[in-house]
């Protein structure tokens, strides 16, 4: 019989054994096949179907991460009889050993398609021939029939929790927009004060004022499509543009002195919210534009301070920034919101802007006339 065989370490879970094998990269396309992840009754497969759209991205991942990218291990079950040969009776010894599956297995994976898909294509390019040669964990279980499979799959993904947004912002040292908004948050006090750098949501009583995700999310449009500028030059104009912004709400710095309670000024007030945070960001990608010199910018942003930021000032934030007094931050609330900061600046708006604030006016005057 032709088989696999594998150095291995065995382990016990709930009374049953396991291994774990280090895979050579090359070897998932010959005992991966992707014909179970395409049964499209469910009831059938031991898997969710492959979502097809994420390989890329996870491709892309490896590829441009070749010398730092990083995996966790493979969960399989193999659908055959297999051998344990341990190399000693004693201690550690029982537990090494190597394994020997026959070539007729069948692998089913319970947790990781979506990285195997992704290898696989990475794999395709001739730049990173060299990746075939590097190695994956595979945790391996001994499982005849589907049931058990399926069973593993329900439990493997019974307890899953993604962390949230401001973490990674803080943790993600590849992703040039996470960088600068670290910088962003360190370098100006009131924010190293009263940024939030690892909830993506505020408790009501938080003495924080905004969340580091939300920060990020500004940056994104503040600094879109300014990529070709240095990542330094980046840094520092996102620091002062949002320097200025900061000196034109008074009650931020009152917050962040103890003058004013922070969870009351995010009670009262929108413009600590990420919606608002967003569309300035959105205004100042225009201001930058048009010039990187942050003083030409001051003159502009000065009529911030003249609107009536108000929660409860409805005239204004219904239906923009809000919807039945609480905030709601879809993208056409953002450009609403946006076209509203826009105006009160003396700013022109873009087409996207101005055909949503041309409907939402539209809309305004008919309800209005009811």
């Amino acid at each position: 019989m032709y088989e696999y065989t594998f150095p291995a370490v065995a382990g016990i879970q709930a009374g049953r054994r396991y291994y774990t094998i280090m895979l050579p990269l090359r070897l998932l396309g010959r005992l991966f096949q992707p014909g179970e992840a395409e049964e499209s009754d469910p009831a059938k497969r031991s898997q969710r179907l492959l979502n097809k759209a994420r390989v890329p991205e996870i491709a892309q991942y490896v590829t441009d991460n070749a010398d730092s990218y990083v995996f966790s291990a493979l969960t399989v079950a193999v659908d055959a009889d297999f051998r344990f040969e341990q190399i000693g009776e004693h201690g550690l010894g029982r537990r090494l050993g190597i394994l020997h599956i026959p070539q007729s297995a069948r692998f089913v994976i319970n947790d990781g398609q979506h990285r195997v898909a992704a290898i696989r294509e990475a794999l395709k390019s001739a730049a990173h021939s060299s990746l075939g040669d590097e190695s994956i964990a595979v945790v391996l279980f001994q499982d005849i029939g589907l049931k058990s499979s399926q069973q593993r799959f329900a439990d493997l993904n019974r307890h899953p929790v993604r962390p949230a947004p401001s973490i990674t912002v803080l943790y993600d040292h590849r992703e040039e927009t996470a960088a600068i908004t670290r910088h962003v948050s360190q370098q100006i006090p009131l924010l190293r004060d009263l940024t939030e750098r690892e909830r993506s949501t505020l408790p009501r009583r938080s003495s924080a004022l905004i969340t580091l995700s939300a920060l990020n999310s500004a940056n994104r449009a503040l600094l879109h499509d300014l990529g070709d500028l240095p990542l330094e030059q980046r840094k520092e104009l996102a620091a002062a543009y949002w320097a200025t912004i900061i000196a034109q709400f008074p009650a931020w710095e009152q917050a962040r002195q103890g003058k004013l309670n922070a969870a009351a000024v995010r009670s009262d007030f929108i413009h600590a919210s990420g919606l608002v945070l967003d569309a300035l960001g959105r205004i100042g990608n225009t201001l930058i534009q048009d010039t990187i010199d942050p003083d030409a910018w001051q003159k502009t942003l000065a009529a911030l301070a003249k609107i009536d930021w108000r929660r409860r000032n409805a005239e204004l934030w219904e239906g923009r920034a809000t919807s039945g007094g609480r905030l709601t931050k879809s993208h056409a609330h953002v450009l609403l919101t946006t076209a509203a900061i826009r105006h009160a600046l003396g700013m022109p708006l873009p087409p996207d802007e101005q055909w949503l604030e041309e409907n939402f006016t539209a809309r305004t005057k008919r309800s209005q006339a009811r």
